[in-house]
């Protein structure tokens, strides 16, 4: 890979590491911390909360009729994530190991916390459930698509593609025929590192 690359790559990570050390002070302002992965708030601030909350009756009668009319056709999607994320599940906990592929920690990308802020109501809370869960899944989809991608075929595409997953840079390039044999070796030996 060239040296460029690295350099960018490395810029990158350094600024993703920022961007979460901001969002984590984040929970300083809004007087909240964390204990064991849970978030602990300060009494006065969850009392605070509960008097924002709208009553999801009024909520409901405020929203717009085609947010009302479409809403079934977005839950309907979650027939559709479930059965992927059983497929999967299935293929991740028999192929991974075969491979000698570490597994993806569904923890590190599905997070359903946001249920517990005291000024959603009833409604918005299982909106945020839904989106939590299935923003989550296509994450930890898409890292065991990515080692997937790394072990089998870690070359980029002949032209642009957005979107891509953050291995995608250290693919080898289309059309690098020399590097094939040395690169694919390169990319298993890296996706089959187990991080300590």
């Amino acid at each position: 890979m060239p040296r460029n690359i690295e350099t960018l790559q490395q810029k990158i990570r350094t600024l993703q590491g920022q961007l979460e050390d901001e969002i984590a002070r984040a929970g300083e302002a809004f007087r909240y911390h964390l204990e064991n992965g849970r978030v602990v708030w300060e009494d006065e601030t969850r009392r605070y909360h509960k008097t924002l909350r709208i009553r999801w009756q009024t909520f409901l009668r405020r929203a717009r009729p085609l947010t009302i009319v479409t809403a079934p056709v977005i839950y309907a999607l979650i027939v559709p994530f479930v059965l992927l994320d059983i497929f999967v599940s299935i293929y991740h906990a028999i192929c991974f190991p075969a491979y000698g592929i570490p597994k993806v920690r569904r923890a590190d990308y599905i997070r359903i916390d946001r249920h517990k802020l005291e000024y959603l109501n009833a409604v918005q809370k299982l909106n945020c459930v839904y989106c939590g869960y299935i923003n989550g899944l296509i994450a930890w989809v898409r890292e065991i698509a990515s080692r997937t991608e790394a072990f089998w075929c870690p070359i980029k595409h002949s032209s642009r593609v957005d979107g891509t997953h953050p291995r995608y840079p250290e693919f080898m390039d289309f059309g690098d025929a020399e590097g094939w044999d040395e690169g694919f070796a390169r990319s298993r030996a890296e996706v089959t590192r187990k991080n300590d």
